[in-house]
């Protein structure tokens, strides 16, 4: 897959993956094409777009305000499809949407994943489908170049992450905190040896991510995993429209030691 090997590829030089999040429609829908152009050529190894959803468990409220300022102008699942279509004229780097279900129902599975494969998402995050139950709900579909990212949290024990890592498609999403998305302003050593666990069970790469906002964060928890995923900090970024912050931030993946 797609998301997969550009992982691989960038940890193939010794580097490690960096994948921001943006939201869908912050700022204006006809902004995000521009803001992933500029993203990707940042440096970004592949953009996870969130998708508005008034009712996201996951996400912290940094994240949370973001949507709520696309809801307010109107912004849905289809038209973040329709900004990633227009933004694929110039960005190659893969497309990763982070939907919950209710979105996904309300445009019918089949129609949405054959507008996935259409404009050109290379994955998917759906943090309220379990693992047990994302078997079934993919069951009749063809879904066999659209990678399904499964999260694992901090408290699942091995068997249960050697479970979800076997399972999982593109990487596997290693979240860093208890609780939703937002920064935090220290992670113990602890956690690296968690991650670096978790990096020697799984057969995909493995991304850390959640509360991840400073350089220092970016290198300290790229070392153990393939590389890391920062949201709320690069959301708040733009909306402050910092730009040469978030080239600096990217850039502290190539500081990072390279994981054995």
């Amino acid at each position: 897959m797609r998301l997969e090997t550009a992982i691989r590829t960038v940890t193939s030089k010794g580097e490690k993956a960096f994948i921001p999040y943006v939201m869908g429609g912050d700022g204006g829908i006809d902004q995000l094409p521009e803001i992933l152009s500029f993203l990707a050529e940042s440096g970004a190894t592949a953009i996870e777009v969130g998708v508005p959803f008034s009712d996201p468990v996951a996400d912290g409220p940094v994240i949370q305000e973001a949507g709520l300022r696309a809801l307010e102008a109107n912004v849905g699942l289809k038209d973040v499809l329709e900004a990633v279509r227009v933004a694929r004229q110039t960005v190659d780097v893969p497309v990763v949407l982070m939907t919950y279900l209710n979105p996904i129902f309300r445009y019918g599975l089949t129609a949405f994943l054959a507008t996935c494969r259409e404009v050109g998402v290379d994955g998917l995050i759906i943090p309220d489908l379990p693992l047990e139950q994302s078997e079934q709900f993919f069951e009749q579909e063809d879904k066999s170049d659209i990678a399904l990212v499964q999260l694992v949290s901090l408290t699942s024990p091995m068997e249960r992450i050697q479970k979800i890592a076997d399972k999982s498609e593109g990487f596997l999403y290693a979240v860093t905190v208890n609780g939703t998305t937002g920064g935090q302003t220290t992670f113990d050593t602890a956690l690296e040896d968690h991650l670096a666990n978790i990096a020697a069970n799984s057969p995909v790469p493995v991304l850390a991510g959640f509360g991840i906002s400073t350089p220092e964060h970016v290198k300290q928890l790229s070392r153990p995993v393939s590389g890391v995923i920062v949201g709320s900090k690069i959301v708040d970024l733009l909306h402050q429209n910092d730009r040469e912050t978030i080239q600096q931030l990217m850039a502290a993946r190539l500081a990072a030691t390279p994981s054995h």
